[in-house]
């Protein structure tokens, strides 16, 4: 079968073509911007790919258009394929119809965690010789790829509430039926599409819905709003993690980390193990929670998963260290919600005690451009000690969103601008944050190149550390 694609190079959909290609089809696709790294990816799986939307391309004549969320009407090729009544599917569906149908999906859902919770359970399942295909939206380290298919009955998907295309306002996770689901957390998010918390929440039961009677939910028990999905209705067995005390706690708890992050697992209260690895953060702690309980459902016991997650190499852009010059380290980080901000700061700061962050900021996503979440941003940071923040192309003012951060904030127009002023104002011994859910217009080579530059020293390139950013 012939596949193209409408928004290849989007990590989700370029995950889609790498599985198709996997499974002995041909494709191609198309995409606004064609470029490195996804495009290298793709070439080198004999995918050909075209930049732009033109609509001679029906001419390549496939069996059918899989088309990304990225597409709306009027989008040249969506329409010539409208008015020729040509063959399509999103997807998401086509993932559910050709992959899934016969798989035990393990799903992994949230606003927060879910790429590396769902390379934390990829992993789990494939150290323990499961070899599960998966589709994340990242690159895991243990993997180096962010999609595959398997003959193994498991598939492993990061499952993301957004819509599923123009023509399919559900959200994504409904295509999928997964057998075991990871509800990671549950806030208010893509405000572009949701017009309150209420919303997502009724697409979480959807989820809810597909799930079978003989199935598990993995379920963060610190979240009210899960809560309220579940008054809705339930038929499927629910386990907790997360509660504050492990001490008579029912469900998955960890115990306090060590200085190197690594911690106690328990189960209704008994040691299940030690998690001993390097990566920052409770948020972490509970994302391995969640991928044990899950990787247990799938027939691996805890002990085996506790021991896998000590090979774990994290997720590529969560919490990456990108360099460093004379002593300045440079990380980057895929954080953009306020809740995420904060976990990273916050993981940052118990990692490197009172040595100074220099948190540096790009609002790109659509929920940070239209300021909805503008508010909770100086509480977000407040662990930083100077907080840079490129405020171009935004809806709102982020200086005045900023100002109670008092004097240790400051927002710039120009990425050259806020480069210079990093580079005047870094010192030895000082962690420079960078936060985007973009390339931040390559801010991180910028800055160290500059670095170099100012102080005559060469780059020191280092390998993804195993610490961890939000996502």
């Amino acid at each position: 079968m012939h596949i193209h694609i409408l928004g290849i190079c989007g990590t989700f959909m370029g995950g889609i073509a790498a599985i198709a290609r996997n499974a002995g089809h041909t494709v191609t696709g198309c995409d606004a911007n064609v470029y490195p790294p996804m495009s290298d990816q793709l070439r080198a799986l004999g995918i050909e790919l075209t930049e732009g939307w033109d609509a001679k391309q029906v001419n390549l004549k496939p069996d059918i258009f899989v088309v990304g969320n990225v597409v709306s009407r009027g989008n040249p090729l969506m329409e010539a394929i409208l008015e020729r009544g040509l063959a399509y599917t999103s997807g998401p569906q086509w993932l559910a119809d050709a992959v899934l149908r016969d798989k035990w999906v393990l799903a992994v859902a949230g606003t927060h965690g879910k790429t590396t919770t769902t390379a934390m359970l990829a992993w789990i399942l494939d150290d323990a010789r499961l070899r599960p295909g998966f589709l994340v939206g990242g690159i895991p380290q243990n993997f180096g790829m962010s999609a595959r298919l398997t003959d193994s009955p498991f598939f492993v998907i990061e499952a993301d509430e957004y819509d599923t295309a123009f023509f399919d306002k559900r959200s994504k996770f409904v295509h999928y039926r997964p057998r075991t689901v990871i509800l990671n957390n549950l806030e208010y998010d893509h405000a572009d599409i949701f017009p309150d918390l209420a919303a997502i929440e009724t697409q979480f039961h959807h989820l809810l819905r597909t799930v079978p009677g003989n199935g598990l939910v993995v379920a963060n028990g610190r979240e009210p709003a899960l809560d309220r999905v579940f008054e809705r209705g339930l038929w499927t067995p629910v386990q907790r993690f997360g509660a504050a005390s492990h001490a008579d706690a029912a469900g998955w708890t960890a115990g306090e980390p060590d200085a190197a992050g690594s911690f106690e697992v328990f189960f209704n209260g008994a040691l299940q193990g030690r998690v001993n690895w390097g990566l920052i953060g409770e948020h972490n702690r509970l994302n391995a929670l969640a991928a044990i309980a899950a990787a247990r459902h799938a027939g691996v016991t805890a002990a085996a998963a506790i021991d896998a997650l000590s090979r774990f190499e994290n997720v590529k852009r969560r919490m990456e260290v990108r360099g460093s010059v004379h002593g300045i380290t440079v990380y980057d980080d895929f954080a953009h919600h306020p809740t995420a901000i904060a976990a990273t700061v916050e993981g940052l700061r118990r990692k490197v005690g009172g040595a100074r962050i220099l948190a540096v900021l790009e609002p790109r996503s659509n929920t940070m451009k239209l300021g909805v979440m503008k508010a909770q941003l100086p509480d977000s940071l407040t662990q930083a000690d100077q907080v840079y923040c490129l405020g171009a192309h935004l809806g709102w003012d982020a200086a005045e969103a900023l100002a109670p951060l008092g004097d240790k904030a400051r927002v710039f127009d120009q990425l050259e601008t806020l480069v210079a002023q990093l580079v005047k104002d870094a010192r030895p011994g000082d962690h420079v944050l960078m936060m985007s859910n973009g390339g931040f217009g390559g801010i991180h080579a910028r800055l160290l190149d500059a670095l170099h530059h100012h102080y005559h020293e060469d780059v020191v390139l280092t390998p993804m550390h195993r610490y961890g950013g939000y996502a």
